[in-house]
């Protein structure tokens, strides 16, 4: 991630004097305000409509081949489950006797 590290490269405290002399400046955070107002109930919908139009949504195509995909993978990995389970309750089996 492309994220800013806040010290600028340099060893001195983010918000701290860089050099004697120099008075400090408070640190500003990026978005630390938006917590702290609240969002209405209106600009909350306007803006979730917005961004459920920027969605690409699947053809039926895609859902109809991802919901088989689904379906069979759950099937394969059921089965081998079972089969597991069968064949560790069979070695114990031995064990114990």
């Amino acid at each position: 991630m492309n994220r800013p590290t806040g010290g600028g490269g340099t060893t001195a405290r983010p918000g701290g004097p860089a050099r004697p002399g120099v008075p400090a400046r408070p640190v500003q955070r990026p978005g630390s305000n938006r917590a702290a107002s609240p969002v209405r109930l209106g600009d909350f919908i306007r803006s979730l409509v917005a961004e459920m139009r920027r969605v690409t949504w699947p053809t039926q195509q895609e859902w109809i081949s991802a919901t088989i995909l689904t379906i069979g993978l759950v099937t394969v990995i059921g089965f081998y489950t079972y089969a597991v389970d069968e064949l560790c309750g069979f070695v114990f089996g031995l064990v114990r006797k």
